[in-house]
């Protein structure tokens, strides 16, 4: 994409005040990315939660000179070489723009919709074309409303197909990026309850999503879900090809058979009278139907060969995901080893940026395979893309990157292979950097990763960062533009990884951290976190660090409120903010409202101590028996800080909400919230749209058997009564899985199925029966996640989920997936 500023204003229908009429070849609507500052667009999109706009001036100071937006305030214009598209509505002319790109080309475009399973698909339909078709694809699941114009705006020249998916949450979203897509080829994969919230029902979900394909030539579909067939027949009557295939009855394509063994499934079927099969390696249900629709594509389309019968075979796991996670000496490993074209060098960049708690990066990169791009021209952007990323080291792997790339980078080597670079030892050098590990699945940069990382044992807490984002903007829905958010990251961030998390918030624009002691404040900043961080439960030994850090201590009682006034008098000589804590019920750390007269006596003495914000703890927000008492609560907290509000000047910040009461007391949301447990996916609230953020997961080491009325574990508490297969699983009660567990209390999810735990669990070890289940040694087990909620251990512990996510062992390796 190269266009001139002319050109886009009449696209997006907007006025132009240009300096110059420069040339665009980028565009961005997210200030935090990486960008060639010298030829992008930014788009200055007016949402609920934000607005685009008061990030222009930071990206002036960067380097951006051309933007789309809604008004040209005064600051902006400081900068005299500046270029503005002044528009009605950015959002608009951002998907206007995307419209009027994509008609500039004419090659099959693919549509993908439907509840589940789209971007599996189109992954896979691109592994199974690539090296066949040069194709521009969806980045990992970009498919919204400004996701989709993101997607079209990554066409080139050189593209022979495109594949697009398009989700949408609501009616009137689908003719939008009907005309931003613009496919001739339409596929939907399933229907399902996504989203059915804002739906009357599924039938109309259906035909919402349909409208991707109101101009398509062909559709492809299972004809085996009655509520697309149904409404797909409607169209019957038009000029549009349909292929439809079923597990039931007649169709382009009938499955006769599914054959389901240890690691792979054969799946059989007739088309045009022939008997045709392909295999891939996996059993879930949800695999098998996801193969099938490329199969079906591929055969509509005229594209099925013996090569990609063998392809099948091969099929990758798609987890979309980039993993991250604690390295040797210090380091901080970024594994994205699943592909290494442009646009996905970009994104991982992107996230290596972010580490903050690292000064040095350092990039090892395999060549760029099947890009569609002249070998010396896709070198050229690559080099030009690092150099921006200001990368301390850098490490190409691969005949032609070692060819093609310059030698003028500092700190650079190159390795024809994989092996070479291993060989080199050079990997026994890194220490406290960041490393991102970016290669085409050729290379094999999983020996790479499984080198660097650091050596613990396979049991892993995977934290899904996609989730916790997801959880964020959901509470983000329910509050005022207005209403800050304070996020806490005490006890290690409830036990997901305290700098991870707080250098995600951070990247998401949060406005406060809170952490329980001032050590854990200093070890954010240390790693590099700006944000303001409050500090809880501030001893008066640690004042000090406080100030020298940068933090903002609660204040709690006199002792406090004078002892911090006095270091600040002797040390620091200038007014600070502190969080005042009211006692509204807790019977816990606070002032008594009766004793607000006296403190704003001393406040009004004290020239150095300045409050920032007032707030309290509800008792019980997440229990409805207990509301008139928290109803209680808030008016005692409105009644005593109007006291302290109307003795000063400025406006105090007030919060007593935590997680559950923002969802059950919206009246007082206040000037800001305290997001904790539900951030992690947990909630009272049943109907809530969270989502599970952490997955305990081991795998079996060994299985026996052992006979009837004998004893498994210590004590012989574990008495089996009929010969029985026992796997043993590396987890125990030093790793934070609670011995209250043992003896057929506490069970784990394998394969689909549960497992009850049997025996005394051990300190490293426990052991499962598997006697039903068909498991086999190195198959994964899941303690809690998606699949086994931890709500559901906390219950059978009678305790709280707080309680199980910080008693997992720091032994316990955090993955943290993108």
């Amino acid at each position: 994409m190269d266009y001139k500023l002319s050109e886009i204003a009449k696209a997006t229908n907007g006025q132009s005040f240009l300096y110059r009429d420069s040339s665009i070849s980028h565009v961005f609507i997210d200030s935090r990315n990486m960008v060639p500052v010298e030829k992008s667009i930014f788009f200055a999109i007016n949402g609920k939660r934000n607005d685009g706009h008061q990030y222009i001036n930071e990206l002036i100071d960067k380097g951006v000179r051309s933007f789309v937006v809604e008004e040209i305030r005064d600051s902006f214009t400081k900068n005299k070489k500046c270029n503005f598209i002044l528009v009605k509505n950015s959002l608009k002319a951002f998907q206007d723009f995307a419209v009027w790109h994509r008609k500039k080309f004419n090659i099959p475009v693919v549509g993908i919709t439907g509840s589940n399973g789209k971007t599996i698909v189109k992954e896979w339909m691109f592994f199974l074309l690539d090296g066949e078709k040069n194709i521009v694809r969806s980045p990992k699941s970009y498919n919204s409303q400004v996701g989709v114009p993101l997607s079209v705006f990554l066409m080139e020249k050189h593209h022979q197909i495109g594949i697009f998916e398009a989700g949408i949450s609501q009616t009137g979203e689908m003719g939008k990026l009907e005309k931003i897509v613009s496919p001739n080829i339409g596929l939907i994969t399933n229907i399902g309850d996504a989203h059915q919230e804002n739906f009357k029902n599924q039938e109309q979900k259906v035909i919402e999503k349909l409208k991707l394909f109101k101009n398509t030539n062909l559709i492809i579909y299972c004809s085996d879900y009655e509520i697309i067939d149904k409404e797909i027949s409607k169209l019957k009557s038009s000029k549009k090809l349909f292929f439809t295939w079923s597990e039931k009855k007649k169709a382009d394509l009938e499955i006769i058979k599914i054959q389901i063994s240890k690691n792979s499934t054969q799946i059989k079927a007739v088309f045009e009278n022939k008997e045709i099969n392909i295999q891939i390696p996996f059993i879930d249900k949800a695999s098998i139907e996801n193969s099938i629709h490329c199969w079906s594509f591929l055969l509509a389309n005229n594209l099925f060969t013996e090569k990609i019968t063998e392809k099948f075979k091969i099929l990758p796991s798609i987890g979309m995901r980039l993993e991250m996670m604690h390295g040797e000496n210090n380091c901080t490993i970024i594994n994205d080893t699943y592909n290494s074209d442009l646009n996905s060098i970009k994104i991982a960049l992107d996230v290596l940026k972010r580490q903050q708690q690292h000064h040095n990066k350092c990039l090892i990169l395999s060549d760029v395979l099947q890009s569609g791009e002249k070998d010396d021209a896709l070198y050229q952007n690559l080099e030009s893309l690092v150099k921006s990323s200001n990368i301390q080291k850098f490490i190409g792997i691969g005949p032609k990157i070692s060819n093609y790339f310059s030698k003028s980078l500092s700190n650079t080597s190159f390795y024809p292979d994989t092996e070479s670079f291993i060989s080199s030892n050079l990997f026994k050098q890194f220490s406290n950097e960041a490393i991102l590990i970016k290669g085409a699945r050729h290379f094999e940069f999983d020996k790479i990763s499984e080198l660097l990382q650091q050596k613990t044992h396979r049991t892993v807490l995977e934290i899904n960062l996609e989730a916790l984002e997801s959880n964020l903007n959901y509470f983000r829905s329910l509050l005022s533009a207005k209403t800050k958010i304070l996020v806490m990251v005490k006890a290690f961030a409830y036990g997901s990884g305290s700098y991870e998390i707080a250098n995600f918030l951070e990247h998401q624009r949060i406005d406060y951290l809170g952490v329980a002691y001032t050590d854990e404040g200093v070890a954010l900043r240390k790693a590099g976190v700006h944000l303001p961080i409050i500090v809880m439960n501030p001893e008066e030994g640690s004042y000090r660090n406080i100030i020298n850090y940068n933090l903002e201590p609660e204040i709690f009682s006199f002792n406090s409120l004078l002892a911090f006034g006095k270091e600040l008098e002797q040390y620091y000589r200038n007014s600070y903010p502190v969080h005042i804590k009211i006692d509204t019920g807790m019977k816990r750390l606070g002032f008594h409202p009766d004793e607000m007269d006296k403190l704003i006596e001393i406040l009004k003495v004290n020239k150095y101590i300045k409050p920032k914000s007032v707030f309290s703890h509800l008792v019980a927000s997440d229990e409805s028996v207990h509301d008139q008492f928290s109803l209680a609560q808030i008016e005692i907290f409105k009644a005593a800080v109007a006291k302290l509000q109307k003795k000063v000047s400025y406006p105090i910040i007030r919060h007593i909400l935590n997680s559950s009461g923002i969802e059950r007391f919206p009246d007082s949301h206040f000037e800001m919230v305290r997001l904790g447990l539900g951030l992690h996916g947990v909630s009272s609230n049943k109907s809530s749209n969270l989502k599970n953020i952490s997955t305990l997961k081991s795998h079996i080491i060994q299985i026996k058997w052992v006979k009837q009325h004998e004893t498994i574990g210590y004590g012989r508490k574990g008495i089996i009564d009929r010969d029985s297969r026992i796997a043993i699983v590396p987890i125990g009660y030093a790793d934070g899985l609670n011995r209250k567990l043992s003896n057929r209390v506490g069970r784990m999810f394998i394969n689909g199925t549960y497992a009850l735990i049997v025996g005394n669990i051990s300190m490293d070890m426990c052991m499962i029966d598997v006697t039903d289940i068909e498991a086999n040694e190195g198959d994964q087990v899941i303690i809690f996640g998606p699949e086994l909620p931890i709500n559901e251990l906390a219950d059978k512990l009678g305790t709280i989920p707080y309680e199980i996510l910080t008693s997992i062992s720091q032994r316990v390796k955090r993955v943290y997936i993108h």
